[in-house]
């Protein structure tokens, strides 16, 4: 589900850039360059968090911590690669803190790179050179 939730993201948020490196202004390159990159990551943003909140929903479907009102929170722990603190899954569902956070960093390493083409081609189209 997170695989699909940020293709579609990553598709919006392609579109929505170059929507709007089309209709902003030309003299004001170096904002126009910002200004897309804040859209950019904002939507990759709202991504993750979405697919954080999914793993926190199937959490407390299979009872995986044992206070499920923590179950967001875990999931971000581990989505985020941050690792175990006061929050330890029941026996059974331990497995599933690795899985989220495996399906964390190729998420974010998914980001990373739709951020560079981003940058790269909004840079070419504006005739900036790195």
């Amino acid at each position: 589900m997170n695989i699909a939730v940020h293709a579609v993201f990553t598709v919006v948020m392609v579109r929505t850039v170059r929507r709007d490196a089309e209709r902003l202004s030309q003299p004001n390159v170096v904002f126009r360059e910002v200004l897309i990159m804040i859209i950019a990551a904002a939507i990759l943003m709202l991504a993750h968090l979405i697919e954080v909140w999914i793993w926190s929903l199937f959490y407390r479907l299979l009872g995986v911590t044992p206070d499920s009102s923590a179950d967001f929170d875990f999931a971000f722990i581990n989505y985020t690669t941050l690792g175990y603190g006061r929050l330890v899954p029941e026996a059974p569902w331990q497995v599933l803190g690795p899985m989220t956070a495996m399906n964390g960093v190729l998420l974010f390493g998914w980001s990373t790179a739709v951020l560079f083409q981003v940058l790269a081609v909004s840079a070419r189209r504006f005739g900036i050179r790195y």
